[in-house]
């Protein structure tokens, strides 16, 4: 009988195996992963909860508002420095060696016309000496002014040798107008001894106290116009960055705004609307005075300061040159150097073609009418001719003052033929006479050569305090304003917060 096998016992059924989750399929039917898998890449650095983007949010809009800040302040100090030398440091200190330069010219002149002059009575003698001694103390004020004013060993040491170099002009200077009273003449060349000793005077003013008085406006004028360009600039940058910055914190403002209100349901979130606000205005008004500060610093150095040097030396220049028609009369043994000297000199003031003298005078008389900034000449006027045309009353008056300029130049220079050709005809005596009485010509060309110079101060003394209001109370108004609007931040955020529990 064959044995049946049985089945052991039926026990308890073996536990199964969990059922993996039901994969979910996207809109392409394709699988993807749970959503609590864990983010991969630079996903894991992003906030995951609400209350972690809201304090990323409100932590990114504080460094913006630290970095708008941060932009302003180095820009207002900025212009606030570019004011402070252009306008009370090194631009004062060039307009008071250039002030220099044009008396250390006319002490020279005075000193020619009254050896040129002699003992003649009514000659104008004591005048031109009281003038000499006039200038030569306005000389010594100017030279002090800016040796206090020099911030460099360099200009301080310039400053000495001019100082001292003035000392030797002054010591043989007073041996020439004792000689000469000692050997009285009527008007004309005076002895050979006096022009030997004028000669070694003259020679020391224009081969050493006019080019150290020049270095020290040129060391200076190179500062001013360093600081003119790296300030203006600085300033622009700022602007650039407060606009850039604020322009950034407003999109964070505004994102964070539509965050909260997409998030909690509310449709505004007060405090941060007033912050938005709060940034709009203060990166406008912001920018706007930057800008302002930019024009004000362009204006100081470009209508005031640059035109105020230039006519300064074109004063000088002209003066000096007057001077050289003395010297042609007072030294005939260097008459036709004086001469050339003299086309020189006048070419720098007003340039036209011209081969020699007689040319020039002759492109000197014919029409110099101009447009504004379409001038047919060159030379310090054509430079301020040639100016961009602006309206306004201030460029009216300038334009104006520059036509009376040129029609008193053109006199001087009829002058000057008139008095070249009694000297060719050989009439020295009634060349000297002529000489006097176109003194007064030259005069009347000077002032309104000074003219010109206080319009471009008064246009430089605006500019220069327009630019010191300008950033007035800024450094106030940036830290309140900065602490006002991470006040109204923090007050927007905080209950949004709280409802999560900070521990969270």
């Amino acid at each position: 009988m064959t044995a049946v096998q049985q089945a052991p016992p039926a026990g308890p059924p073996a536990p199964s195996a969990p059922a993996p989750p039901p994969a979910r399929r996207g809109s392409a039917g394709r699988l993807r992963r749970a959503s609590d898998a864990p983010p991969a890449g630079v996903a894991r650095l992003l906030p995951r909860t609400v209350a972690a983007r809201v304090r990323a949010l409100t932590a990114l809009s504080l460094v913006l508002l630290v970095v708008l800040l941060g932009a302003g302040w180095a820009a207002i100090a900025n212009a606030r420095e570019g004011v402070r030398v252009i306008g009370h440091d090194a631009g004062p200190q060039v307009v008071a060696t250039g002030d220099l330069y044009f008396q250390l010219t006319d002490m020279d002149a005075q000193l020619a016309n009254a050896l040129l002059i002699g003992g003649a009575a009514g000659g104008g003698r004591e005048q031109a000496l009281a003038r000499y001694e006039e200038n030569r103390q306005k000389a010594g004020d100017a030279l002090l002014k800016a040796a206090k004013l020099a911030d460099e060993k360099t200009e301080d040491n310039t400053a000495k040798d001019v100082l001292d170099a003035l000392g030797r002009y002054e010591r043989l200077a007073g041996q020439a107008l004792l000689l000469d009273r000692q050997t009285p003449h009527a008007s004309g060349p005076p002895s050979q001894k006096v022009i030997d000793l004028y000669r070694q005077a003259t020679d020391l003013m224009k081969l050493d106290l006019l080019p150290k008085a020049y270095n020290l406006t040129l060391d200076n004028g190179t500062l001013v116009r360093h600081t003119y360009e790296d300030k203006r600039s600085a300033v622009l940058t700022g602007r650039t960055g407060i606009l850039v910055a604020g322009l950034a914190l407003l999109a964070t403002l505004a994102g964070f705004q539509l965050y909260l209100a997409k998030r909690f349901r509310r449709l505004l979130n007060v405090p941060l609307a007033l912050a938005t606000l709060g940034t709009l205005v203060l990166v406008a008004v912001g920018a706007l005075m930057l800008s302002g500060q930019a024009n004000h610093l362009r204006k100081a150095k470009e209508e005031g300061f640059d035109s105020i040097l230039a006519l300064s030396r074109t004063r000088a220049i002209s003066n000096s040159a007057s001077a050289d028609e003395t010297r042609f009369l007072l030294d005939p043994g260097r008459a036709d150097a004086y001469e050339q000297v003299y086309l020189s000199k006048s070419q720098t003031v007003l340039y036209l073609k011209a081969g020699n003298l007689t040319q020039y005078n002759d492109e000197v008389q014919k029409d110099l009418s101009f447009e504004p900034g379409r001038a047919k000449f060159l030379g310090f006027l054509g430079t301020e001719a040639n100016r961009p045309a602006e309206s306004g009353e201030r460029e009216a008056q300038l334009a104006g003052v520059m036509g009376k300029t040129l029609s008193a130049y053109q006199k001087v220079q009829a002058n000057d033929r008139r008095m070249r050709d009694l000297v060719k005809a050989g009439q020295r005596d009634q060349a000297v006479a002529a000489r006097g009485g176109a003194a007064a010509d030259f005069t009347v060309y000077d002032r309104s050569l000074q003219e010109l110079a206080r319009v471009h101060q008064k246009a430089f003394d605006e500019a220069v305090e327009d630019g010191d209001g300008g950033t007035s109370g800024w450094y106030a108004v940036l830290p309140a304003a900065g602490v006002v609007i991470a006040l109204l931040v923090l007050a927007g955020v905080r209950p949004r917060l709280a409802e999560y529990r900070w521990s969270k």
